[in-house]
């Protein structure tokens, strides 16, 4: 059983940048692909991206060039920057964790954080 817990968030003003945090417990972090998704009001949840236990990376259209996804896997956590902030970022934005499946999928995640707010004000 893993535990995740994102940190991170805020309010940023567009143009800015961000850095989440999610430190994983209870698990093998190495063993785990960590995805980020986020949740604008009214709208369905977003894959962002993820990367595999060797840090291999897949990122949505709509944020690559300007986020990052890394991994520390002695400190088991993982991180999302975000650059070039625009108002359309704004979301709760949820870390997971899945064992095997395909990195640019989106399913078979079963492991969530509680997620961490971001707003970028224009």
């Amino acid at each position: 059983q893993v535990q995740l817990v994102e940190s991170g968030g805020g309010l940023v003003q567009a143009g800015g940048s961000l850095r989440l945090s999610c430190a994983a417990s209870g698990g093998t972090f190495s063993r785990y692909i960590m995805g980020w998704f986020r949740q604008a009001p009214e709208k369905s949840r977003e894959y962002v991206g993820g990367i595999s236990w060797s840090s291999s990376r897949y990122y949505a259209d709509s944020v690559k060039g300007r986020f990052t996804i890394s991994r520390d896997n002695a400190k088991n956590t993982v991180y999302l920057q975000m650059n070039s902030l625009n108002p359309q970022d704004t979301a709760v934005y949820y870390c997971a964790a899945k064992v095997g499946g395909t990195l640019w999928s989106p399913a078979a995640y079963n492991y969530w954080g509680q997620g961490t707010q971001v707003t970028v004000s224009s």
